[in-house]
């Protein structure tokens, strides 16, 4: 068990509330103390060194800090840590696995759907949940779902091609299953 405290410090000699919280992060119970104050992206950055977990702008503008959030994107810049108790949080370090890449990294990586890499993990995390409920989407409507997640570097048509590749990919395994 870990204590975790926002980097805020609080007011020498000050009873700081702590309130024990459980999540499956990436489909491992964690069980800290935290501020009700602290955000769960800081608590996934600092306090369980998930790097992959960006903040940007800290008001849900930009969608860097999206993670999936029982199955459904949420942007953690304005989200507590307690309220995530007893729920799964997904952090794109979850996504892949020892023996590859998850068809949306694969995408990526095939179609160049990233530059800098900054809104890389919010944008493949909603891109997994939509083609969980949509295998098979349009353009449009993947340019929809991620419509939420910005990029300052590409005009997105790249991104948009990555996902639709990891639709088709996942779609070929499903067939080849059958």
């Amino acid at each position: 068990m870990s204590s975790l405290y926002d980097e805020v410090a609080p007011t020498p000699g000050a009873d700081v509330p702590v309130r024990r919280v459980t999540i499956d992060v990436n489909g491992q119970k964690r069980t800290v103390d935290v501020e009700p104050r602290l955000l769960l992206a800081h608590l996934l950055r600092q306090g369980l060194a998930l790097t992959g977990t960006h903040t940007g702008c800290d008001t849900t503008s930009c969608g860097a800090c999206t993670v999936l959030f029982d199955g459904r994107p949420a942007k953690s810049c304005t989200m507590f840590a307690v309220q995530a108790d007893g729920h799964a949080v997904e952090t794109v370090e979850g996504m892949g696995s020892a023996s590859g890449l998850h068809p949306v990294q694969e995408g990526f990586k095939e179609e160049h759907g990233l530059q800098c890499g900054f809104c890389t993990p919010g944008m493949m995390l909603t891109a997994k949940a939509l083609l969980e409920r949509n295998p098979d989407p349009t353009e449009d409507e993947v340019r929809w779902a991620l419509s939420g997640n910005l990029c300052r570097c590409t005009g997105y048509q790249n991104i948009v091609n990555a996902v639709l590749w990891a639709a088709k990919k996942m779609r070929d395994e499903q067939t080849q299953e059958a």
